[in-house]
């Protein structure tokens, strides 16, 4: 238990955590994720379908019902209220998961600017070497400058050997002269 606490602790030990490659910002409330929710639940098919129907209920209930059940006359006045308290709600929260989503975007974009700048100072790096690697491999000998060059000293050996004529061969008597032919 000592050990764990003591290797936990030191800066030499990393730590056995798992991390994501890029790291994506979180911005996680409990009011901003049901604002988020409820404003993505409002941009569906589902919502649209569901809020046509319960106006088109209220509408033929107030018109075609007996005058005694009905809670709203023509003008709709009740409707009206409530499709403007929903509207009134409706806005701010749908501003603010805007607000929260532009939030994750700008971060998200500034994690972009740096890996964008890191993957250019790389290739800017990796571009220097490889004109480095260039000029160096200009300065090597090939094979055909080598070719060359031995061509040159073997030519050299054989016009100094026209210059001195026939080398002595020494003979395997001591009191012997060497033949000559």
């Amino acid at each position: 238990m000592a050990d764990a606490r003591a290797a936990r602790g030191r800066l030499d030990t990393p730590r056995e955590l798992r991390r994501p490659l890029v790291k994506r910002p979180t911005f996680r409330t409990d009011f901003g994720s049901f604002a988020e929710a409820f404003a993505r639940y409002m941009g569906t098919a589902r919502f649209i379908g569901w809020m046509t129907m319960v106006v088109l209920i209220w509408v033929a209930w107030n018109t075609l019902a007996p005058r005694e059940w009905r809670f709203d006359q023509f003008p709709f006045i009740f409707l009206t209220l409530a499709l403007s308290l929903q509207a009134s709600y409706a806005a701010p929260l749908i501003l603010l998961a805007q607000n929260r989503q532009e939030d994750r975007d700008r971060a998200l974009a500034e994690q972009d600017r740096r890996i964008a700048s890191q993957s250019k100072a790389d290739m800017e790096f990796l571009a220097r070497e490889t004109a480095s690697l260039r000029m160096a491999l200009g300065e090597v000998a090939t094979r055909d400058y080598l070719r060359s060059e031995l061509r040159l000293l073997l030519e050299e050996l054989d016009e100094r050997d026209r210059h001195r004529g026939p080398i002595d061969q020494p003979s395997g008597d001591a009191g012997e002269s060497p033949r000559t032919t």
